[in-house]
């Protein structure tokens, strides 16, 4: 049977080239998912590499829930950031990946395979949007990048107000997780022995609206970022410039309140 995804997207694809083809992607990605052999067998095959070459150390997996709905909202700073938190969880995840990537057709084929679906950075893509709440919706986890592209060196990039939108959308628990270490791995085609490490804090829950505005979504966003922020300085990263924390003060303040007025009017209403 099709997924409704699947059959809007017969009717919606872009008029960009290439559009229908990722569609198609998205679209098999809720119809099929990973392919089980090719997901298992690669992480195998890459888990002990990990572990010897680059020391990978995970700390907090215990917070992770085994079954149901779960957003690992990360940081990235590597191409090799997927796989690391691939080897988190004890189960398949799904995450989005720059549809450029996508463009070789053996490329985009692998990465499917693997659970990636395409989104397009510039336009605010709401299929992949949709895709990501299909995949939550079946009882999967999907890993958003919160910055949403690499940041590197120095301290935490600025968080996108998509993964509280998803967050707020789906009532899915999210996860803060920061990687530390793949920065320094690739130089040219070198791969360097760094130490990787990553850290989980407890699934944070968020009331579910009944409209995500992108005030309340901004709020969401500012609460599970300093999470994150939080598991990035334990680990020894470098914290944001003062200017730039005092700068997002006062609008983060308004957020917080934003949130918490939801949380009320929702208690209130399920009383």
């Amino acid at each position: 049977m099709a997924s409704p995804l699947s059959a809007r997207t017969h009717h919606t694809a872009t008029p960009a080239s290439g559009g229908q083809e990722l569609d198609a992607l998205r679209a098999r990605t809720l119809e099929r998912g990973v392919n089980p052999l090719l997901y298992w067998s690669v992480r195998a095959l890459l888990q002990p590499l990990f572990f010897a070459y680059f020391r990978m150390r995970r700390i907090g997996r215990e917070h992770l829930p085994r079954r149901g709905p779960l957003i690992l909202a990360a940081n990235h700073r590597s191409f090799l950031d997927p796989f690391c938190l691939g080897m988190l969880v004890r189960r398949p995840v799904y995450f989005m990946a720059k549809r450029e990537l996508f463009e070789k057709r053996w490329q985009g084929w692998l990465l499917s395979r693997l659970g990636a679906f395409p989104v397009d950075r510039g336009a605010g893509d709401a299929e992949a949007m949709a895709t990501a709440r299909a995949i939550l919706q079946r009882g999967d986890c999907v890993v958003i990048f919160t910055e949403g592209t690499r940041v590197r060196p120095g301290p935490l990039g600025r968080a996108h107000r998509g993964v509280g939108r998803l967050t707020l959308e789906t009532g899915a628990p999210v996860a803060p997780v920061v990687v530390i270490g793949t920065e320094d791995v690739r130089r040219g085609w070198r791969i360097r022995p760094r130490r990787v490490r990553l850290r989980v804090g407890r699934p944070l829950r968020f009331p579910r609206p009944e409209n995500a505005t992108p005030s309340l979504a901004a709020g969401v966003t500012d609460r599970i970022w300093a999470c994150v922020s939080l598991q990035w300085e334990w680990l020894g990263g470098e914290p944001a410039p003062p200017q730039q924390r005092q700068a997002a003060t006062p609008a983060s303040a308004r957020r917080r309140r934003a949130v918490r007025s939801a949380a009320k009017r929702e208690e209130a209403h399920a009383a």
